[in-house]
């Protein structure tokens, strides 16, 4: 273990505040765990205003406040790597803005537009969110799937080479204002639409302004490509585009790939030892986030949106072809009583699609469209469609967690527990029950490795001159709460939370604070 005194002069530098002074916040006797690949130490972190002043032993400081941190760890506040939050920070209540969900965890800084969804109107987007105030940090990306359906609708085709420019100025339109890559989502459509030669034209213009590659692949299971094509073919934009290639929420996907992990990280591995910075995330549950729609029916059938898909099924000879593709989807996802349905406020909610079925007489496919049949208020897309997919093996979950370049994700989104408890259920489960991983593993790659990842300057290590996210939680009560039945629910065992130097959540109650900011990377070159 580092002696504690050499701890303090590794981190010592210009902005280390100096004994005998008195600071804003002294986090003081707890397990220090820096987010970098270093041993804990017992001592204090200092904080004057919205940066860590000190780092090291405990010494005579003099502060406005202070935590009592003694059988505590402090670490830097986590770092989300793939997050859904608009019901919370985009809500018309503004109270639901301090994101509640990820504070109780332990996160400080969350990465929003993935899986191609992210707006390029970045800059108009960032001035909502400051106006407004938010409870945690946002890294943006520019999505894949807003820009094609900005172009090109959600029609099932090439662009022409003035839509592809028209995409291609929209890409760069946006990391010009700030954007951290551009992200895609090339399992939904209107997103799998595209050959991998547009992707790569459009993801150029993120690359050539210093952007990253984050991709939902293609398929992660067998319904088109292949789990390995897919992660080839996402390593090859990457290569092609000349941009460092992030997986989003790695895993194998149903009862055909179960097994199929050490194959994936070799895949990975290759591309890695050549030389291609390659890297990816990951949520603790053996069951994916999705929709009927999504998980069910074939691509060709929702070409052209919701009103298109209901149309086919209304065709007797369509449905027919329809409803063969659904049956072996759900035979692929693990069968009937694999698919939790999970929308809020439905008949069906907290139901497999298999109880579903023989409440409603029906073959689970015909269930499966009565509730795709039902539409949301703009009749844009399916009210209640939202499903847990249990479609995950342990020993694949376990070996990819392993992996030093796999880091920690939500994927947080309504209806599942990830949105609310990822964080408390990876430590509780695969670090303190099953020990898949260490405690110093758990939180490098919470803080720190996520950090270095995404180029989120100045976070993700608790550090002098960094910005002061940092989170205090009870190693014995750091728990989640929510399940599959009842999703919502905090949290508990985080004691304080502070967000660039403002306390966010104490005792696993939001504050009321909104001190997040929108981290918008500096003008990159190749902007005017």
């Amino acid at each position: 273990m580092k002696p504690m005194f050499a701890l303090a002069a590794l981190l010592a530098g210009p902005a280390v505040a100096q004994a005998g002074t008195t600071v804003d916040i002294v986090i003081r006797g707890g397990t220090i765990y820096t987010g970098a690949s270093t041993a804990p130490v017992t001592g204090d972190v200092e904080i004057v205003g919205d940066r860590i002043v000190y780092v090291g032993p405990t010494r005579d400081t003099r502060a406005k406040q202070v935590v009592d941190a003694r059988h505590r760890i402090v670490a830097p506040g986590f770092i989300d790597a793939h997050t859904h939050p608009d019901t919370y920070i985009r809500a018309a209540d503004v109270r639901q803005h301090v994101n509640l969900p990820w504070l109780a965890q332990g996160v400080a800084t969350i990465v929003t537009g993935v899986d191609g969804y992210g707006t390029p109107d970045v800059a108009a987007d960032a001035r909502k969110l400051t106006a407004g105030g938010v409870g945690t940090n946002i890294v943006p990306f520019v999505g894949f799937g807003a820009v094609r359906t900005r172009v090109l609708g959600r029609d099932d085709r090439a662009p022409t080479p003035a839509e592809l420019a028209r995409e291609k100025a929209l890409v760069a339109g946006a990391m010009c204002q700030g954007a951290t890559g551009f992200s895609t989502g090339l399992f939904y459509a209107p997103q799998s639409y595209a050959k991998t030669e547009e992707v790569i034209a459009v993801a150029r213009e993120a690359a050539s302004r210093g952007g990253m590659y984050d991709s939902h692949q293609r398929d992660e299971s067998n319904y088109t490509i292949g789990l390995i094509a897919s992660t080839k073919e996402a390593i090859r934009i990457g290569r092609e585009a000349g941009m460092p290639v992030h997986i989003a929420h790695l895993k194998a996907l149903g009862v055909d790939v179960q097994g199929m992990a050490p194959t994936l990280i070799a895949t990975i591995e290759a591309a890695r030892r050549a030389g291609q910075e390659v890297t990816a995330d990951q949520y603790p549950w053996l069951a994916s986030g999705s929709s009927v729609d999504a998980a069910l029916v074939p691509g060709w059938a929702v070409d052209g949106g919701y009103a298109r898909m209901i149309a086919r099924f209304d065709d007797p000879a369509t449905l027919a072809k329809i409803k063969a593709e659904m049956a072996e989807n759900l035979r692929r996802r693990g069968g009937r009583e694999s698919i939790l349905l999970t929308a809020q406020g439905q008949p069906w909610t907290g139901r497999t699609l298999g109880q579903m079925a023989t409440l409603w007489k029906l073959s689970p496919v015909d269930a499966a469209i009565r509730i795709l049949r039902v539409p949301n208020r703009d009749r844009t897309d399916p009210a209640g469609s939202a499903i847990a997919s249990f479609n995950m093996a342990d020993r694949d979950v376990d070996l990819l967690m392993q992996q030093p370049w796999v880091v920690t994700s939500s994927d947080g989104s309504d209806g599942h527990p990830r949105q609310w408890a990822t964080f408390p259920k990876k430590y509780r489960t695969y670090v303190v029950e099953r020990k898949v991983i260490t405690l110093a593993d758990f939180i490098r790659r919470s803080t720190g490795a996520t950090a270095d990842i995404y180029r989120i300057a100045r976070r993700g290590y608790l550090r002098p001159g960094y910005f002061a996210d940092v989170v205090v939680f009870d190693p014995a009560r750091y728990a989640p709460r929510a399940d599959y039945v009842h999703p919502r629910v905090a949290s508990a065992g985080v004691s304080a939370l502070f967000v660039n130097g403002k306390l966010a959540l104490r005792d696993g109650a939001a504050t009321g604070a909104m001190p997040g900011r929108v981290l918008l990377r500096a003008t990159p070159k190749g902007c005017s």
